[in-house]
């Protein structure tokens, strides 16, 4: 065992422990902004859905259901603007974290293989690589990498966590450029719907592929968008050639989302009006907050997207951390991100209205 778990670095969130205290010990309770889980209720259409699916005692398949996969091609091709998918195109998964640890081993890379990330990143596609003992390597740009034993090129957009946004012509670009170095490219869009000065895109849309899924898979997941963290639903989208193959290897490790999540998964796609409110929250405490970090000193870069501010005060980000424990708010430090995020701090706007009015003040 330990052979494995030594492949692996200190699990980041664990070193926030002690700030997590000294937050907590505040007169008025901690208002945690670090982790960006979800707090606001799983819609009610969705919990009707799961409910109803409680006596489910086979096992579930874990291509999904035919309902699953119709609501994931239709939802795909109605919010992406995708075209020509079909149930082959697409694939559920245990939700997404799942699929980003353990999508290199599954892909048969391995010692020699190469797996690029962007700078500042979600640090699971590092952990992915190294489960799998491939190398890996961090990208301002990925088409100056080179690509010689590159096999996977992740991109994020929008950006986790700096929020920024990948423009379509970039997207375009990029997508070009490993068809012609045959790169496999996953693009990570989980905060897709969560687009606020800019407006995302997949790279599902026939303006970024030509009107071809070859090489590459977008990845989504009902954790933000539908409050479904807690019911591991996520699904990939895109090349046959390759979610074929990976369909059978986790056919084969019995990685099947729950019979009672497939059916909430169906009525989360199916229903628009739980989104359109749950950004409004989330607009709203994103105004309240960076308002609130401005008028305190900080300057907030990119974040046009998702739900997170990405913040500096020009310092370290431990002592950033440390200041903001000290009003009782907890922050993620930017260095979990990369070391080019060691001067910022990312904020997540997923706490109570309540909480978010709390750390305004505070502010």
């Amino acid at each position: 065992m330990s052979a494995v778990s030594d492949r692996l670095p200190t699990f980041p969130w664990d070193k926030l422990e002690p700030y997590k205290k000294t937050a907590a010990a505040h007169p008025d309770g901690i208002v945690d902004l670090s982790v960006g889980t979800p707090v606001d209720p799983v819609p009610e259409p969705v919990q009707k859905a799961l409910i109803d699916a409680a006596d489910s005692p086979g096992y579930p398949t874990v291509w999904g259901t035919p309902a699953l996969r119709d609501a994931i091609t239709g939802w795909v091709e109605r919010r992406l603007g995708a075209r020509g998918v079909t149930h082959r195109h697409v694939l559920p998964v245990v939700g997404s974290k799942e699929l980003v640890a353990w999508l290199p081993t599954q892909l048969g890379l391995g010692p020699g293989d190469r797996v690029a990330y962007p700078r500042l990143a979600y640090p699971t596609y590092e952990v992915g690589a190294r489960l799998a003992r491939a190398e890996y390597e961090a990208y301002d740009d990925p088409t100056e990498l080179n690509p010689e034993g590159l096999k996977l090129l992740w991109l994020n957009s929008p950006s986790n966590p700096t929020g920024r946004v990948l423009p379509k012509e970039e997207l375009t670009r990029i997508v070009a450029w490993a068809r012609e170095h045959g790169v496999l490219v996953f693009s990570d869009e989980c905060y897709l719907e969560l687009g606020w000065e800019a407006d995302p895109v997949s790279v599902l849309h026939p303006d970024v592929n030509g009107g071809s899924h070859e090489g590459i898979v977008a990845v989504h997941s009902l954790s933000k968008r539908s409050n479904l963290a807690g019911y591991r639903a996520a699904f990939l989208a895109g090349d046959p050639a390759v979610l074929g193959p990976l369909l059978e290897i986790r056919k084969h490790g019995g990685m099947m989302t729950p019979a009672p999540t497939q059916a909430a998964v169906v009525a989360a796609l199916g229903d628009d009006g739980h989104v359109r409110e749950q950004r409004e929250r989330y607009a709203a405490r994103r105004t309240a907050l960076r308002a609130a970090l401005e008028r305190h000193g900080f300057r907030i870069e990119h974040s046009e997207a998702s739900l997170y501010l990405w913040a500096t005060r020009d310092e370290s980000c431990w002592d950033t951390v440390a200041h903001l424990a000290g009003l009782g708010i907890l922050v993620a430090p930017g260095d979990f991100y990369g070391p080019a995020g060691e001067r910022f701090v990312r904020v997540a706007l997923t706490a109570t209205d309540e909480r978010v009015r709390a750390a305004a003040e505070r502010l």
